[in-house]
Order: C-alpha cells, then sequence, then structure tokens
C-alpha cells in the first residue's frame, strides 16, 4: 500500500482510496486517518491511499494548494470513502457536506460512505447516501474502509481516473 498526504505533490497512477471526512483543524485533535491506515494494511489493500492532510503540522501551506489537492484527488480516486465522526467543536466536517453532496450526485458507485452512532449532524447524509446508493450508512470505521476496498477492487479495471497533479 502506497500513502499520499496532501504534502506530496505527486502521486502515481493506479488504483486509489480517497480518505473524505473531517480533518483536525490543530495538532491536539487526533485524526481519524492514522487508524484507517492501519485497518487498510491490514486489511491487504494494495493501491494508493489519498491522504488530505499534512505529513508535517508544522509545515505552512496555501489554502488554494491543499484544495487543488484535494479537488485533484477526489477525482482520480477509484473509491472516495466519506468517514464522517463528527464532533462540531473539534471536526466539523463543514467542507465534508459539500463533497459528499457533489460525490453522491455525480458518481454514487464511487462512494463508499459510514459514520460511528451518534455522530453529530449526519441525518441529511444518510438520506442522501440511502436515496442515491440504496444503501444504509456503515457504522463502524472497520466495516466502511473493508466495503471501500471491495468497491476498489470492483472498479479497479473499469476507472479511468489518472492520479497525476495539473
Amino acid at each position: 500500500m502506497k500513502v499520499r498526504y496532501s504534502d506530496e505533490r505527486r502521486f502515481r497512477r493506479g488504483y486509489s482510496i480517497f480518505l473524505a471526512g473531517p480533518t483536525p483543524r490543530s495538532e491536539r485533535v487526533q485524526s481519524w486517518r492514522k487508524q484507517a491506515l492501519e485497518i487498510l494494511d491490514r486489511l491487504g489493500f494494495k493501491g494508493t491511499v489519498l491522504v488530505p492532510e499534512r505529513r508535517d503540522w508544522r509545515v505552512k501551506f496555501a489554502y488554494t494548494d491543499q484544495t487543488e489537492w484535494e479537488y485533484s484527488g477526489l477525482n482520480a480516486a477509484t473509491v472516495v470513502v466519506f468517514w464522517v465522526p463528527r464532533k462540531l467543536r473539534t471536526m466539523p466536517a463543514f467542507t465534508t457536506n459539500v463533497e459528499f453532496g457533489f460525490w453522491m450526485a455525480q458518481a454514487p458507485n464511487k462512494v463508499v460512505y459510514g459514520r460511528p452512532n451518534g455522530a453529530a449532524k449526519t441525518e441529511y447524509l444518510d438520506w442522501m447516501h440511502k436515496k442515491f446508493s440504496s444503501r444504509a450508512p456503515l457504522t463502524t470505521l472497520e466495516q466502511t474502509l473493508a466495503a471501500a476496498v471491495e468497491q476498489a477492487e470492483r472498479l479497479k479495471g473499469t476507472h479511468r481516473g489518472a492520479l497525476a497533479q495539473r
């Protein structure tokens, strides 16, 4: 498995999973993506994992660099995982709402969605996911990532997105 963070400008062609969802806004808030990478490794995922976080929080970056990287990664990914452990004070996930709606309307077969029971303000995401995919949301990170690996394998031969920056 290859992992590419948003401060790594280039990534290779191949099948991939993009880890969409709330991003901590400070080092004091633990990211869910570390656990996600451990799970994907345990599941034996052989593709590229696109992580929309910096490897090093101390490095300053331009907002447009981050958003361009995410836009390219979302478009190029074979599967977009939306894991939404929303906590309004520490990880509000407002951008996630926009991205989720866009991808559910554009390519629902590319989306795998989950959120823990009790996650704040996810009712509309749940409804939209069910409306466009006919599936209920998954409720554990492990289930969500297992479904993403399965979907990535299914779409591997049909996906034409190139993993490239600009």
